[in-house]
């Protein structure tokens, strides 16, 4: 199993944990808050229960939510699912700005109404008491759960606990400013308590809105993946660093700059490197790495250069007037200009440093648009590798 792999597996499981906990905890509180707040004509503690009924609601989104963000990618889905969890946040912020804006309308009501208002009975008090503790204890216990496995979705669930703690603070106060004869504190409590969720709800909807956005990691957490990319053996520079966020995670766009005359391969393994080292920081989801052989601003852009099959046939053709095969050809396109590098095979002629000196090399870099030709040969030192020996200096 991948770091990535156990990662989201233990998220999944956290937040099963902690969701089913609230589900169990909220659907005892509902209930009491509403039979005794119609009992005992408490306007503010049935706004409360209301408020614990759209958070069983809230759950369950979690649950659904976390259910399908950990999916592995698909078809349609070619990065993961990790934006339901997004999608999720954004949907429990606006049924929380419906449930205030509701509470809010409803609070009105009753204070235009306040003659016909009740007086509110002491039972009431206690039922907000006993919600106040068990929210902020929840709050607690759900928030140290969130921010250990980093997820933002559940991080904003134990937010919206903490929420209905504050929500059941304003409703216990109302009541016994109520009980104490003030009979508008109750609907006021009740009016405070909508006002706080619909809030809430606007954060939680703005902030997922905006990460479905593709908003990007904050600069704090940008500067530590380009430090993770400039420490990789072999990166010269990183330029053009971009992130966006994936439901809690990010996916990372990057080049790198490396020396421009090593091979194919070892430029690969670079950049191979470099993404390992970066999707092994916990924010990272994927990362697509590019290389740079300069700066792209100095980098000439295709088409100013002859292509490979162009230089391939006119160089392979002078030599061959000579005798002389090529056994590779290598090209340099390089804001100093388009460079050559040709390597004669080990078999080659006896005499081919003489040959060499009958191909007008200047003449044939003029004609394939070349700067520089540089010219070696092989020398068969089997088994062993054969490095290469110059027959012709640069011109």
């Amino acid at each position: 199993m991948s770091l990535s792999t156990a990662r989201a597996a233990e998220k999944q499981d956290v937040a099963r944990k902690t969701t089913w906990v609230s589900i169990a905890l909220n659907s005892g509180l509902t209930a009491a808050q509403l039979v005794v707040g119609f009992v005992a004509h408490s306007q503010a503690l049935i706004a409360d229960g209301i408020h614990s009924l759209a958070d069983i609601v809230s759950d369950f989104i979690v649950l659904i939510a976390n259910k399908h963000a950990g999916a592995a990618p698909d078809v349609d889905h070619n990065y993961g699912h990790s934006r339901y969890e997004t999608v999720a946040s954004l949907f429990l912020g606006g049924l929380l700005v419906a449930v205030g804006v509701g509470m809010l309308w409803r609070a009105g009501t009753r204070i235009v109404d306040l003659q016909d208002i009740p007086p509110v009975k002491a039972g009431a008090l206690v039922v907000a008491v006993i919600v106040l503790v068990s929210k902020e204890a929840l709050f607690r216990y759900m928030l140290r759960a969130a921010e250990r496995v980093r997820s933002a979705m559940l991080v904003a669930n134990a937010w919206h606990a903490r929420s209905d703690a504050a929500s059941s603070l304003v409703v216990a106060l109302g009541i016994i400013g109520s009980l104490a004869g003030f009979r508008i504190l109750d609907p006021i409590a009740a009016a405070l308590v909508g006002f706080l969720i619909g809030k809430m709800g606007w954060t939680f909807a703005w902030d997922a809105l905006q990460d479905l956005s593709d908003r990007a990691l904050d600069q704090t957490a940008a500067d530590d993946l380009r430090g993770i990319l400039l420490g990789t053996p072999g990166v010269r520079e990183v330029h053009e660093l971009r992130t966006r966020k994936m439901g809690d995670l990010a996916i990372v766009d990057a080049h790198i700059l490396v020396d421009p005359l090593i091979s194919v391969s070892e430029g690969h393994y670079i950049a191979e490197s470099a993404r390992a080292n970066v999707l092994a920081d916990t924010r990272v989801i994927d990362a697509l790495i590019h290389v740079d052989p300069e700066l792209d601003e100095l980098n000439p852009l295709p088409g100013n250069f002859p292509l490979r099959s162009t230089v391939s046939d006119a160089v392979r053709a002078a030599f061959a007037q000579q005798g002389l095969s090529v056994e590779t050809l290598n090209l340099h396109y390089l804001s100093s200009g388009f460079n050559v590098d040709v390597t004669l095979p080990a078999s080659s002629a006896a005499d081919a440093a003489t040959r060499l000196k009958s191909i007008d090399l200047n003449a044939l870099g003029r004609k394939i648009g070349a700067r520089e030709i540089h010219v070696a040969q092989a020398l068969d030192l089997a088994p062993a590798a054969a490095p290469r020996r110059v027959i012709d200096t640069p011109r």
